[in-house]
């Protein structure tokens, strides 16, 4: 079956620096689009950032755009998310999402990993 699995998380302070880490497995994990979706405290979801299947492509939300990097090995079936210059505004559950068919459609989630930006 399929599972993403993130890691990576924990409490940094600001202008630190986290890599995330999804491990996947279950599926064709070249074939894909792997996105990062991020869920404040008492907010919606928000996409943040996604990679195509062969990695070439990337894609930012404006506010992450600059300070994070997403990238993928699918040697190892391995996203990341290398994230810089974190605020508090980026605290929040990140989720690691597989796009299925068609584009757009996210069809499996992790269990999420907590990242907590604070002095």
């Amino acid at each position: 079956q399929v599972q993403l699995v993130e890691s990576g998380g924990g409490l940094v302070q600001p202008g630190g620096s986290l890599r995330l880490s999804c491990a996947a497995s279950g599926f064709t994990f070249s074939t894909y689009a792997i996105n990062w979706v991020r869920q404040a405290p008492g907010k919606g979801l928000e996409w943040v950032s996604d990679v195509f299947s062969d990695g070439q492509s990337t894609n930012y939300a404006d506010s992450v755009k600059g300070r994070f990097t997403i990238s993928r090995d699918n040697a190892k079936n391995i996203v990341y998310l290398q994230m810089n210059s974190l605020r508090p505004e980026d605290t929040a559950v990140y989720y690691c999402v597989k796009e299925g068919t068609p584009i757009g459609h996210y069809d499996y989630w992790g269990q999420g990993t907590q990242v907590t930006v604070s002095s």
